[in-house]
């Protein structure tokens, strides 16, 4: 009976836990978020995207993807996804048209034959529609559409809503094709810059859209995950520069409004020592071949892989407030977006519920410029500063499989946990390595989170697992209770940690002027004497660790 009744406990849970997840997900979360047998049995090589944009009706005409795929196992169907306000026309493959189902956002296609594993095919889907326009972009994803000087203005942004709002493609972060070659075309006179380099540009007459048409091709020489595809179109100025090197150089490009030519070529002067001090921590640019690019953008921003959009009005801070970046002077959409490249862009993990690895790290790095160019007491006061943003609403990480990102606190508290783990590490040689190897080691590869802390745990030979448990997967901060007793002569300080069980994380504390020493203790509470010392010295070092402080 006792067995008997542990299994209906059991069981009772799984019900009510399955119940719960039935009424936060759906269906349509599950078919994009899990790599399914229909998605899992094919791997994308290269993407060949072409888009007609037509500005005036807002919507993609006659334009296709040209899916070029390995087979990971023998198949006869496969998933690909494009949102249910598009079209599909149809799907070439062979010189034969291939049928297929749509399910809201998904998109079924069947072969007429058994595609064997190890085989590479091509198929070339035709498309169009009215993609979405978003609401507020960048985090609510879609079109936008605007002007300058009477003429359109438009963009796309589309992380965490998918790329599959507006082209047909595997959408899901874990594959990325090795390369890619996009191909815009637009009414003349605009332009239309995307990712990579220009190989390409021409102008034509399209009797179906009644213009002149400017045309532009752009490859991609490296992986790139699919929210990064972009496109941006408008009648822009584009100036170039050179960062140079000790032993190379790494080509800068711009495309800007030409009303704003003038203050682009001083404000993006800054670009310069920010990808300097990046490449002093992460290493070398990681799409040189691509180059750098920034493209102003009618919304604040975005990492598009080496064509990053840039919408912060030539204005240090964070559109204009500087108290956000501690009253420093750069911008913080130039700083934040160039991180990326490293942290999102060349390292990318495969489910969106890891996302605190392309925030995490990409906002510490932000911290490590301010050290780099102002300082180690500016980096402090500047991650000081941000400390005052981390909410503590829910955990970090989220649900696998389902395409749903954690909370907010991927940012902040995420690299506050890697200033922590640096001061618990005390050693920024060895620490700093690490950086430089993870960036070595995963470059242009799709992880895990889990992953990336096994990683971290072995370089570091330091048992992490709770560590990372309780900044991740805990709303909660680690809570430090302590109060100090003074005997005698002697003060004892007694405390524990209010944190997931067995953490025991040391942290340094700080008497007068003398060297900080070390506090160990655990969730049991202990007693540590401190000697004869003023108990108004004594501060615990939160400038270093990522705790909440709480007096017994």
């Amino acid at each position: 009976m006792i067995y008997f009744a542990r299994f209906i406990i059991i069981f009772l849970v799984l019900v009510v836990h399955n119940q719960i997840l039935a009424q936060n997900y759906t269906q349509q979360d599950s078919i994009r978020g899990t790599l399914n047998k229909y998605r899992s049995c094919y791997d994308v090589k290269f993407y060949d995207l072409f888009i007609m944009l037509d500005d005036i009706e807002r919507s993609i005409e006659r334009s296709y993807n040209i899916m070029h795929v390995q087979a990971n196992t023998n198949f006869d169907k496969i998933q690909i996804d494009l949102f249910e306000n598009m079209e599909i026309m149809i799907i070439e493959f062979e010189d034969e048209i291939l049928s297929f189902i749509k399910n809201k956002n998904a998109t079924y296609i069947e072969f007429p034959r058994t595609i064997k594993k190890g085989e590479i095919i091509s198929l070339k889907i035709w498309f169009g529609g009215y993609p979405i326009t978003a609401k507020n972009p960048p985090w609510d994803g879609g079109f936008t559409w605007s002007e300058d000087n009477n003429k359109p203005w438009v963009g796309v942004s589309c992380q965490g809503i998918g790329a599959s709002l507006w082209w047909p493609c595997k959408d899901h972060q874990s594959d990325e094709p090795d390369s890619m070659k996009i191909t815009i075309s637009v009414r003349s006179p605009l332009n239309a810059v995307s990712n990579g380099r220009l190989k390409r540009d021409t102008s034509y007459w399209s009797n179906y859209m009644n213009s002149w048409m400017n045309e532009y091709e752009w490859f991609v020489s490296y992986p790139i995950n699919n929210y990064n595809v972009t496109l941006n179109v408008a009648n822009y100025s584009g100036f170039e520069d050179i960062l140079i090197r000790n032993e190379d150089t790494l080509d800068l490009s711009y495309y800007v409004l030409k009303k704003n030519l003038s203050i682009a070529k001083n404000h993006f002067k800054q670009v310069k020592p920010i990808i300097t001090c990046l490449e002093k921590y992460l290493g070398s640019y990681p799409f040189e071949k691509d180059g750098f690019t920034l493209v102003e953008t009618p919304y604040l921003g975005m990492e598009h892989q080496s064509c990053i959009a840039y919408g912060n009005n030539y204005q240090n801070g964070y559109n204009g407030n500087t108290k956000f970046i501690d009253n420093l002077e750069f911008d913080y959409i130039i700083l934040h977006e160039a991180g990326h490249e490293w942290w999102g862009n060349s390292i990318t993990t495969n489910d969106i519920a890891d996302m605190w690895v392309h925030e995490g790290f990409c906002t510490y790095s932000e911290a490590l410029f301010v050290e780099c160019y102002y300082g180690y007491d500016k980096m402090l006061s500047y991650l000081k500063n941000q400390r005052k943003f981390i909410v503590n609403d829910k955990p970090i990480i989220s649900d696998y499989g389902v395409n749903k990102q954690g909370s907010r606190d991927m940012y902040f508290k995420s690299a506050l946990m890697l200033h922590t783990l640096r001061s618990l590490v005390d050693n920024d040689i060895l620490f700093f390595k690490m950086l430089l190897d993870i960036n070595k080691d995963f470059k242009y590869r799709c992880i895990d989170g889990d992953e990336l802390i096994n990683y971290i745990i072995d370089y570091l030979k330091i048992d992490l697992k709770l560590f990372f448990q309780q900044y991740l997967t805990q709303s909660s901060l680690p809570e430090f209770n302590y109060k100090l007793e003074v005997t005698g002569k002697d003060v004892v300080l007694i405390c524990n940690w209010n944190a997931i069980n067995g953490f025991d994380m040391p942290i340094k504390a700080s008497i007068g002027k003398k060297e900080d020493i070390w506090i160990n203790t655990s969730n049991k509470i202990k007693e540590i004497k401190l000697g004869n010392i003023d108990v108004h010295d004594f501060r615990i070092r939160d400038d270093l660790f990522l705790i909440s402080l709480k007096k017994m």
